[in-house]
């Protein structure tokens, strides 16, 4: 028997995901003693990838993509601008709870390159296009309406814009930084009327920051 879900699950269902192995992460180390829980990452993506890839005939937004030289520039820009801004906004009170360790891929004071690949790919190609279809595609529209699909983009009102990304904030320990994001990728999809741009600019904030990242071994920023 067949099993017909609502446009609203396929898009929940993958962020639950990966919330549900990010908190197995946080109780790994208690539960399982030796186990080395960078590696329930690689698993979290991969998971999140599959599901992703097994709900793609639902997510009707991403059809129909128009391409657009001057909304692929402003895109560029905005996920730069976003990326700026992060590492700027980390006063401590703009901070949830105290800096911690963040993600560290040394092994014995050496950089694991499968990890540190696997983290980077992961936050750039697989995290943007699953928080921008649960963020912005679904929560920011079915703020304003149950039936979100219904929804234009360009119709959001701006009280969507506004919860969807204030919460979007409280989502990230850098909860500041992480409202700002999440205006700007708001207004990116309003704007163009099409998710890909969201998609791209939240792709390169999270690929430059984990470059600079890597570069400066700023690991509480993972």
């Amino acid at each position: 028997m067949r099993i017909n879900f609502s446009p609203a699950f396929y898009r929940i269902a993958p962020f639950a995901a990966y919330l549900v192995v990010l908190v197995l992460e946080s109780q790994a180390q208690h539960l399982f003693a030796g186990f080395d829980v960078r590696w329930l990452y690689p698993l979290k993506i991969l998971l999140v990838v599959s599901m992703l890839v097994a709900f793609r005939k639902f997510y009707t937004e991403l059809r129909g993509f128009k391409f657009s030289l001057g909304e692929a520039v402003l895109s560029l820009g905005a996920g730069v601008l976003v990326f700026v801004v992060w590492v700027g906004l980390d006063f401590p009170w703009a901070l949830i709870g105290a800096s911690g360790a963040g993600y560290d891929p040394r092994t014995a004071g050496q950089v694991d390159w499968l990890l540190a690949g696997t983290r980077l790919a992961g936050a750039a190609l697989v995290v943007p296009l699953m928080e921008e279809l649960f963020w912005r595609s679904f929560v920011m529209r079915w703020v304003d309406k149950s039936d979100f699909l219904s929804v234009s983009p360009a119709a959001v009102t701006w009280r969507a814009v506004l919860i969807s990304s204030v919460v979007f904030g409280f989502e990230h320990h850098q909860w500041l930084a992480g409202i700002f994001a999440g205006l700007v990728y708001a207004w990116l999809y309003r704007r163009t009327g099409q998710l890909h741009y969201a998609i791209f600019a939240h792709a390169v904030t999270n690929g430059a920051l984990g470059v600079w990242v890597l570069a400066t071994g700023q690991w509480q920023y993972w």
